[in-house]
C-alpha cells in the first residue's frame, strides 16, 4: 500500500468504524490497511478473544488527557475513603445505566445509615457495601475478592435462578445480551475460569499501558466475557474504579465516573457494539473504539470540568501570596474533585468533607467567594456555591 494512502486512512476520523471506512475506500485497500495494522501497529494485550487470538488496540489513537490524570491523582485530605456526594451519584448513575429503578431519596436514606425498607433499597445497600469494599486499598484485586465483591454487591439480591451455584465463582450456563436481537453472547462457561484468571493476572501485573486506559480495558474485558448471569455492567464499572484506586488515583472515589457514562449512555453501548462489528470485518477484537469513547466522553470532560480554569489561576496566585491556609487548600482540592462545576451548600460540604467544623467551612466559602474562586446563588433562605 502507498504510504500516503495508509497515512490518510490512519488519520481518517472513521478509523474506529471499519464499516464507515469501507464506504470511503475500495475493499482491497481496506483489507490491506487492516493487514498492515495487524502486522505493525496494533498493541497486543495479554488477553484473548473467544477464539484464542490476542486482543489489541491502537496506541496512537488513544491518548489520555493529562488534566484528567492530574485530577484523579489529586490527593484527598478528607477523613473519608469515598466522597459522599460521589458515592450517591455513582450509585444512581450505575443503576440508571442498567435501567434499575431507585430514587435519590432512597440512596440518601441508605447512605445515611438507615436500614433498607424494600428491594430497591437492598440493592442500594449492596452497591454501598461494594463501593466501600473497593475504597479500602487493602482489598487487592484477586479472584477471591472479585467473588466477594460480586456477592455483596449484586449476587445476594438476585432471584435464585440468576445466582451462582455453591462453589462457583462464575455462571454455570450460557448468557446472552439481548436488544432487538442478540447483541452479544458471553464466553462459554467452561472457559471462564481460564479467561478470568488471565484478567486478574493482567490487572495485577505491571504494564506499559497508561493506567486510565488499562482501567477501561479491564472494564471492557469483564463485560465482554460476561461472567455472571446478571450485574456484568455494574461489576465492569466497579472493576474500573477498583483498579484506579489500587493504582493510587486517590480522587477516583471523589468523582462519579458512572455519571459521565450515564450522560453518554448511547455512545457507551455503541462503543461495545462497534468493537464487535469491526471484528466481523477485520477478524480481530480491537478495543480502540471503546478506549476512544472513554477518552472523549469520560476522561476529557472530567479534566475540562474539574480544572476550573479562572478559579485555578486565582487559587495559585492567592497561594503564592500566602493568603490560603493548609486547611483551605485541602477544602479547595476537595471541592474541585467532589463537586467540579456543580453547586453545593456549606452543610453539604461539611458533611462530605468530614474533617472541618462548620465555622471553618463557612469561613472558607466566604473567603473564596471574595477571592473570585466561588460564586453564590440564593434559593429563598438557602445559599449554594459553585466553582467559577
Amino acid at each position: 500500500m502507498d504510504a500516503s494512502l495508509f497515512a490518510k486512512m490512519l488519520s481518517d476520523k472513521s478509523i474506529t468504524d471499519l464499516k464507515k471506512l469501507g464506504y470511503k475506500y475500495p475493499k482491497a485497500d481496506l483489507q490491506e490497511f487492516v493487514a498492515l495494522l495487524k502486522e505493525n501497529f496494533y498493541y497486543k494485550l495479554p488477553l484473548n478473544d473467544f477464539g484464542g487470538e490476542r486482543i489489541v488496540f491502537l496506541e496512537g489513537v488513544t491518548q489520555v488527557s493529562l488534566s484528567a490524570v492530574r485530577i484523579l491523582l489529586t490527593p484527598q485530605r478528607s477523613d473519608q475513603l469515598f466522597g459522599a456526594k460521589a458515592m450517591e451519584d455513582e450509585i444512581l448513575s450505575t443503576f440508571r445505566i442498567e435501567q434499575i429503578h431507585t430514587t435519590r431519596d432512597s440512596v440518601r436514606r441508605v447512605l445515611a445509615g438507615h436500614s433498607p425498607r424494600n428491594e430497591d433499597e437492598h440493592r442500594v445497600y449492596g452497591m454501598k457495601r461494594g463501593l466501600e469494599f473497593i475504597a479500602d486499598p487493602s482489598h487487592t484485586i484477586t479472584e477471591g475478592n472479585l467473588y466477594r465483591l460480586y456477592q455483596m454487591t449484586i449476587g445476594e439480591f438476585l432471584p435464585e435462578e440468576d445466582q451462582l451455584l455453591p462453589g462457583n465463582r462464575y455462571r454455570h450456563d450460557a448468557v446472552y445480551v439481548v436488544g432487538a436481537k442478540v447483541e452479544h453472547t458471553g464466553l462459554p462457561c467452561s472457559k471462564l475460569p481460564e479467561y478470568m484468571a488471565a484478567l486478574i493476572k493482567f490487572a495485577k501485573e505491571d504494564s506499559e499501558t497508561n493506567a486510565l486506559l488499562k482501567a477501561a480495558i479491564l472494564h471492557f474485558y469483564l463485560a465482554y466475557l460476561h461472567p455472571y448471569f446478571d450485574g456484568n455492567g455494574r461489576m465492569a464499572r466497579l472493576l474500573h474504579l477498583w483498579y484506579l484506586v489500587q493504582q493510587g488515583y486517590s480522587s477516583a472515589l471523589f468523582v462519579p465516573l458512572s455519571r459521565y457514562v450515564e450522560e453518554s449512555r448511547n455512545r457507551y453501548y455503541n462503543a461495545f457494539s462497534l468493537v464487535e462489528r469491526n471484528q466481523e470485518i477485520s477478524g480481530i477484537v480491537d478495543l480502540t473504539p471503546f478506549l476512544t469513547y472513554f477518552i472523549e466522553q469520560v476522561y476529557r470532560p472530567l479534566g475540562e470540568n474539574k480544572m476550573g480554569g479562572h478559579a485555578m489561576d486565582s487559587f495559585k496566585e492567592a497561594l503564592a501570596q500566602g493568603k490560603i491556609t493548609e486547611k483551605e487548600a485541602a477544602l479547595w482540592q476537595f471541592v474541585l474533585s467532589c463537586y467540579g462545576n456543580e453547586e453545593f451548600s456549606t452543610k453539604q460540604l461539611e458533611k462530605d468533607f468530614g474533617n472541618a467544623a462548620y465555622a471553618t467551612i463557612r469561613s472558607f466559602v466566604l473567603k473564596f467567594e471574595s477571592l473570585g474562586m466561588l460564586v453564590s446563588t440564593r434559593y429563598g433562605n438557602r445559599v449554594k456555591y459553585r466553582v467559577i
